[in-house]
């Protein structure tokens, strides 16, 4: 299911934080969200998920403007998973994750057949089956991420909206994270502070710098070294990875480009076709 993004314009607090962004997270995708800390990313998500309401412009879901659902038929189509992650559930991993199913029911409706088996097949994928009935909030940070991650592909969502899913994760659960999401290919749109995973998973990418959309396209055609430098403020080489050819990003740590702050970017980058690998 397609996500398209039009003339969007959030503000809160007297401030816009989101200026005009457009983009796209084609059906099937795995769409990229990357910038430095304030550009946007989060606010922009948080809008698609229907937690902020936009000054202008409209989130498509299949060409019907998101905020027009009722939010149950929302969150059949939409799951998200926020910064804002709740650690005081009293309650066991598995009723944790099977609160992914409550878009399905009626009230007071128990579980059924297949809200158990989308559960467990949940707190497989994650890795935490043995876990299933320990409590939510005697896990560490990681493993808390890992159930709320379960709890997002239980609601068998058209749609995952991933916000820094990555973080708290060790690197070996970061890389089977990463692979899981390319094996479902679910229209996945996902904000990633780590340039080198978004260039691995992502088949398209959207740059944000204060709040304006300033790059999109292919990882391979989006990250270089002069967007690196304007936007982010570092000196870096793109290679190509030596085990599966991605954008391989090499980073000068011993000085920042230039030395001072990244300058105001203006313009976008051409839209080029997604890659399929």
């Amino acid at each position: 299911m397609r996500i398209d993004i039009e003339d969007l314009r959030v503000a809160y607090a007297g401030r816009t934080v989101v200026s005009g962004a457009r983009l796209v997270a084609a059906d099937g995708e795995i769409t990229g969200l990357v910038g430095p800390n304030g550009s946007g990313k989060s606010t922009l998500l948080r809008t698609v998920y229907r937690h902020l309401r936009p000054v202008a412009g409209r989130v498509l879901l299949a060409g019907t403007d998101i905020r027009e659902l009722a939010p149950a038929r929302a969150a059949r189509h939409v799951a998200a998973l926020p910064q804002e992650r709740g650690s005081d559930f009293e309650l066991t991993v598995r009723e944790v994750v099977a609160m992914g199913r409550t878009p399905y029911k009626r009230a007071f409706a128990g579980d059924d057949a297949t809200d158990r088996e989308l559960v467990e097949r949940a707190l497989r994928d994650v890795g935490m089956a043995t876990a299933a009935d320990r409590r939510f909030t005697a896990l560490s940070g990681g493993e808390r991420q890992r159930v709320l991650l379960a709890r997002a592909f239980a609601q068998n969502p058209d749609v995952l909206v991933l916000d820094e899913p990555t973080n708290h994760l060790d690197v070996r659960h970061q890389v089977e994270l990463l692979a899981l999401l390319r094996t479902r290919r679910r229209t996945t749109l996902v904000s990633l502070h780590d340039l080198n995973a978004a260039a691995s998973v992502c088949d398209r990418l959207h740059v944000l710098h204060a709040g304006t959309v300033v790059a999109s396209g292919p990882p391979r055609e989006v990250i270089t070294p002069e967007l690196l430098a304007e936007v982010f403020g570092v000196r870096a080489a793109v290679l190509e990875h030596p085990l599966t050819g991605d954008p391989l990003i090499a980073f000068d740590h011993t000085s920042p480009a230039d030395g001072d702050a990244p300058p105001p970017v203006t313009g976008t980058h051409a839209v080029g076709v997604p890659r399929t690998g």
